[in-house]
């Protein structure tokens, strides 16, 4: 279990059996930090996920990987953005406010924050209800 609570990482990060699911720059232990196989709800090439969950080293791939995504990101996704903690002493560009200017300044906005691992933090994004009925 990652992080202070005693929370599965899979029920903090929303993951549901009927969810198609992106996985973005995953660490190769994704599977074991989620205590479950998803495999099977990867989304396929032209598929809208449900869920994205990019993992982030540099502020430039956030610009990147978002714009990327940007039509794949339905009024519903939710969309995880993880980067390197502070107390994983990894050089990094990314904090939470990167982020979260990155978000507020693309029609998103940060709901959730919980740690992945030992190594990543995440922030959870979704399009704000108010804003739902203009993207299709």
């Amino acid at each position: 279990m990652a992080g202070y609570s005693a929370t599965p990482l899979l029920k903090k990060l929303g993951i549901r059996d009927d969810m198609k699911i992106r996985l973005i720059n995953e660490p190769e232990n994704y599977f074991e930090l989620i205590e479950k196989n998803i495999s099977n709800q990867l989304v396929k090439k032209n598929e809208k996920p449900d869920l994205i969950h990019l993992f982030v080293k540099t502020e430039g791939d956030i610009i990147n990987e978002m714009r990327k995504l940007k039509s794949a990101i339905r009024p519903t996704t939710i969309v995880w953005v993880s980067w390197y903690k502070k107390s994983a002493h990894i050089t990094t560009d990314v904090t939470e406010d990167t982020i979260r200017n990155y978000a507020l300044q693309n029609d998103l906005v940060d709901v959730k924050v919980c740690a992945v691992s030992e190594t990543w933090s995440g922030l959870k994004l979704v399009v704000p209800v108010a804003k739902r009925s203009k993207i299709n």
